[in-house]
C-alpha cells in the first residue's frame, strides 16, 4: 500500500484498533466522485486484502470540510468524459458504465468488514458507495438520496439493484422516481443505517465499532460475510451449505480455540486474526 500514490483519497491506519480509514478527500467538491476517485478507493481496498494489520476498513468523507460535511455528494458532473468515449455510441457508453461497476463491485467483494461512516451528504454515487459497505454509521445531520432524476439521469452505479435488496421495491422506486433527500433518522427506521448517533458522538462511535471489528475473530467475520452476501443469492438449501462449509473452514482458526478457552476461563478473549 505504501507504494501507491493517491490524489483523491487519504489513508490512515489505527494500529490499536487494527483498522484503516479511507477518506475521500475532495472537500471543495463535497467529495464528489470521478472515475479516478473510485479507482483510487478500489485500489486502496485491494491493497489491504492481504495486509494482516488491517482487519476492518472505515470508508468516509474527509473530516475537514470546506462548505458542508459530506460522505460524498455523488458524481462530479463537471468532470470531463474520456476523449475516446463517444456518448452517441451504445457500446462506448456501456463500457463506461462497466468500468464504474467494476470499482463498486470490487469494493463490495472486499473480504473484511467495511464501515461506511456517513457524516453529511450521501447522495447519488456516494449513496451507492454506502450500499456496498457492511455497516452504516450515520450522524444525525446526514442526508441520503438519489437526486439523479432531477438531472435527467439515473443511479446506475448499482443503485437500482442494491437498494431494492435492502428497502424493497416500493421504497426504492419512491426514492429514485422523485429524487428527494431522506434524513438519517428515516433510513435508520427503514433498516439501512446500522447506528444513528448525535453529531458530537459520531467520531467516538466510529472508532469504537471499527476497533471492535478490528480486534474480533477475523476468520469468523470472513466466513460470516461470505455466507450472508452469497448465501442470500441462492435458494435456502444451497445457502445452508455455505454455513456447513463456513463452519468447517472457521473451525480450523486459532481464534476459535482462543474464544472457547477464554469463555471457560472467564476472561476476555484476545483474538489474533489467525
Amino acid at each position: 500500500m505504501s507504494e501507491l500514490k493517491f490524489e483523491h483519497i487519504i489513508i490512515d491506519k489505527v494500529d490499536e484498533g487494527n483498522y484503516a480509514v479511507i477518506s475521500i478527500n475532495r472537500p471543495e467538491r463535497l467529495n464528489a466522485l470521478q472515475n479516478k476517485t473510485l479507482k483510487e478507493i478500489a485500489d486502496a481496498f485491494e491493497s489491504m486484502e492481504l495486509d494482516k494489520s488491517v482487519r476492518c476498513v472505515v470508508l468516509r468523507g474527509s473530516k475537514d470540510f470546506v462548505k458542508k460535511p459530506a460522505f460524498s455528494a455523488g458524481a462530479d458532473l463537471s468532470a470531463r468524459r474520456h476523449p475516446d468515449v463517444d456518448p452517441s455510441n451504445l457500446m462506448d457508453m456501456s463500457h463506461a458504465m462497466h468500468l464504474r461497476h467494476k470499482y463498486y463491485d470490487s469494493i463490495e467483494k472486499f473480504p473484511k468488514p467495511i464501515i461506511a461512516a456517513v457524516d453529511g451528504y450521501a447522495l447519488g454515487g456516494g449513496f451507492e458507495l454506502v450500499l456496498v459497505c457492511d455497516i452504516v454509521i450515520a450522524s444525525k445531520r446526514s442526508t441520503f438520496g438519489f437526486p439523479e432524476i432531477k438531472r435527467g439521469i439515473a443511479p446506475f452505479n448499482g443503485g437500482t439493484q442494491r437498494l431494492i435488496r435492502t428497502l424493497g421495491k416500493i421504497r426504492t422506486k419512491t426514492m429514485i422516481y422523485f429524487g428527494e433527500h431522506y434524513s438519517a433518522e428515516v433510513l435508520y427506521d427503514w433498516g439501512l443505517v446500522s447506528y444513528l448517533v448525535d453529531n458530537d458522538d459520531f467520531e467516538d462511535l466510529v472508532h469504537e465499532k471499527a476497533t471492535w471489528l478490528g480486534n474480533a475473530a477475523t476468520k469468523s467475520l470472513f466466513v460470516i460475510k461470505k455466507a450472508i452476501d452469497y448465501g442470500t443469492q441462492v435458494p435456502l438449501n444451497v445457502g445452508l451449505q455455505f454455513e456447513h462449509l463456513g463452519y468447517a473452514v472457521n473451525s480450523q482458526s486459532e481464534d476459535v480455540t482462543e474464544g472457547v478457552t477464554a469463555f471457560l476461563e472467564k476472561r476476555k478473549p484476545k483474538f489474533t486474526g489467525k
